[in-house]
């Protein structure tokens, strides 16, 4: 297992990244690029996909009946290692979805079979290239430095690793060992600041030393409770019964 932790974004600059994308609007062309770029940088952020699965996409992966799917589905063709896996769709990314769908495939009767993401030739997908380029000066503008399209899903289970175990986030991912995921049980530096603010604030986020004890022997002594008195104790009497 690799000793460095993979890049990833602190949740104000994804955050700031997206807005970017989203809102890069002006002309009406530019408008339906940034709904299209917002919906892909989602993707990988949200649902962690490989750059080369978001290209690889068709209308039908994404939508049943001209509605999001609540879970996006990456078969093995798709993937580089063949793993096919599931990942359930957020309501962020569904409500995304639902736009580019409006702006894009609306007035089209039959799109299933097309590719989600289209390059200028209507027939092709996107390129991988061509995304690389999108997302990267995007990090430049917003964030002064290129951000490529890997560091997103790198983001995206570096995220998921804090709420939950490393088996869940292996499926998700599309891993195929375990090893490949346990890279993202490093801490990053949201992970580092809320450490250092616990720490100098110990008692919003944990009882004094007397008061865990005085609460800990309260609960055994619900528990665990003492002889009752002479009164209460030992057989009825025979008139009871």
């Amino acid at each position: 297992m690799s000793s460095e932790s993979p890049t990833t974004l602190e949740t104000a600059d994804s955050d700031n990244l997206l807005d970017y994308l989203r809102h890069n609007a002006g002309t009406a062309n530019k408008m339906r690029k940034a709904v299209r770029n917002y919906c892909m940088a989602l993707l990988m952020l949200e649902a962690g996909l490989r750059v080369g699965e978001l290209v690889s996409l068709r209308v039908s992966d994404l939508y049943f009946n001209r509605k999001p799917v609540r879970n996006i589905i990456i078969k093995p063709h798709m993937t580089k290692n063949k793993v096919e896996h599931s990942i359930p769709v957020s309501q962020r990314l569904s409500e995304a979805l639902v736009v580019f769908f409006d702006i894009f495939w609306l007035n089209n009767e039959t799109p299933e079979q097309e590719f989600a993401f289209l390059s200028s030739k209507k027939d092709r997908p996107i390129t991988t290239r061509c995304v690389e380029k999108i997302i990267c000066a995007a990090g430049w503008k917003v964030l002064g430095q290129p951000v490529h399209p890997h560091v997103l899903r790198h983001t995206f289970a570096s995220r998921l690793m804090r709420v939950t175990n490393s088996s869940t986030v292996q499926q998700l991912l599309g891993h195929k060992y375990l090893s490949s995921t346990q890279i993202y049980c490093h801490p990053n530096e949201d992970d580092k600041r809320l450490a250092i603010e616990s720490a100098s604030h110990p008692s919003e986020n944990r009882q004094p030393a007397e008061q865990q004890q005085k609460d800990q022997t309260e609960s055994q002594e619900v528990q665990h409770p003492g002889p009752l008195p002479a009164s209460q104790s030992g057989p009825q009497s025979a008139s009871h019964w």
